[in-house]
């Protein structure tokens, strides 16, 4: 293909479903020309409304060779442009409408039944993300990434905090640092550094928007508390070994839970409970690049005179 494939993605403007969205879209341009146009979704109109927002939004740009998107809120959207343009659609994560209806789903394992998925469904390890896989050889760095409550998980100030101690009284060169979110109960980074001083921390409110990208590309080892799936699925995609830090679960059913669950059993990521007993953070059994595999799939399934720009 000659000319840049247009792409139209489609945003309901919560972080983790456009970062996800991003992060094919910029597979893709590492394989290919593309040119990404993002279309914010409204969530404060009917659907006509949303419609006429949209003749307004997409007019005068080009038009689209495919449409992404990812949230409830970009779904019918994206099956309405699809059909005035005559655009393959992609959909990630389980969409709350047909699977039929879709050009390709883009699906985590984990929110698929055990029968074999339809020809239009891609079953994914985890979330897709933005990071670009691979680690630098000189990336020795060693990260704890703290996350919080949530709808998944508890809070045990106690125990997580005695894991992170035993963690960092292993000597190391570097040694390990942390940072948290801004789920993580207050106090508790400023407590990990007066209880282990030599533990450098980051508090979310001083570290910038880009922070933890530009962190990924320097680290070598992480640990993720088990409430953070996506920061796991970020770390593994940078190629660092990866540790699980316990948290309490509010439901053994939670997709989250089975997530990490699927992570942990492919031997993706090691339970602290393992390393407690070995000392040591496995590697991984292969490389975790969802974003390009997904990439070339589509590029194979919609685009196949598209010369592609580097491998996967």
């Amino acid at each position: 293909m000659n000319t840049p494939i247009q792409i139209w993605l489609l945003a309901d403007g919560k972080p983790g479903h456009v970062n996800q969205s991003l992060g094919l879209a910029e597979a893709l341009a590492r394989r290919t020309a593309t040119e990404t146009h993002r279309i914010d979704v409204e969530a404060d109109r009917s659907l006509a409304g949303r419609v006429r927002a949209l003749r307004k939004t997409t007019d005068g740009l080009p038009a689209p060779d495919l449409l992404i998107g990812a949230g409830h809120r970009t779904h019918l959207p994206m099956l309405w442009l699809s059909r005035r343009h005559r655009a393959p659609t992609v959909v990630l994560m389980r969409p709350t409408l047909p699977l039929r209806l879709f050009g390709l789903c883009l699906v985590p394992r984990h929110d698929l039944a055990r029968m074999p998925p339809p020809p239009n469904v891609i079953p994914t390890l985890g979330a897709l993300n933005r990071v670009v896989p691979g680690l630098p050889e000189s990336a020795k760095g060693r990260l704890i990434l703290i996350g919080g409550p949530s709808a998944h998980h508890g809070w045990n100030g106690e125990t997580l905090a005695a894991a992170i101690r035993e963690i960092v009284s292993e000597p190391c060169d570097p040694p390990w640092e942390a940072a948290d979110s801004r789920r993580t109960p207050e106090r508790f980074l400023e407590r990990l550094a007066e209880e282990s001083p030599g533990l450098p921390v980051h508090p979310h409110g001083e570290t910038g928007p880009d922070w933890l990208a530009r962190r990924f590309s320097t680290i070598a080892e992480a640990w993720v508390t088990e409430d953070s799936v996506s920061m796991v699925c970020e770390a593994l995609t940078a190629g660092a070994r990866v540790g699980v830090l316990p948290m309490p679960r509010t439901s053994k059913k939670s997709r989250v839970v089975r997530g990490l669950e699927i992570l942990v059993a492919d031997g993706y990521a090691t339970p602290f409970d393992t390393w407690h007993a070995r000392r040591a953070l496995s590697p991984p059994p292969s490389r975790l690049a969802e974003a390009d595999r997904c990439a070339e799939i589509i590029l194979t399934r919609f685009f196949a005179d598209a010369k592609s720009n580097s491998g996967p």
